[in-house]
């Protein structure tokens, strides 16, 4: 009986205005070849995540999505946000 565990990244999704990445995880865990159990969970990506310990393929999709225009815009509503908070 061998028990393995394989864990990746088997979805991506592009979420709202400031385009997040969400990142679903799939944990498997098998005994000879066959499934036993499967459970997921998730973390997202802002424009201004540091990615350099992401796998290749996530550090790629970002490097798509988090253009230079979405960053200084992601960057802005931080601080309109910011000012709000104070202001309250």
């Amino acid at each position: 009986m061998a028990l393995t565990k394989e864990v990746t990244i088997d979805k991506y999704e592009i979420v709202g205005a400031h385009k997040m990445v969400q990142c679903r995880v799939a944990t498997v865990i098998s005994e000879d070849g066959v499934e036993l159990s499967r459970s997921f969970s998730r973390y997202v990506l802002a424009p201004d995540a540091d990615v350099s310990l992401e796998t290749a393929e996530t550090q790629a999709l970002c490097a798509s999505v988090h253009t230079v225009a979405v960053k200084l815009a992601y960057r802005a509503f931080l601080a309109e946000s910011a000012m709000e908070l104070e202001g309250n």
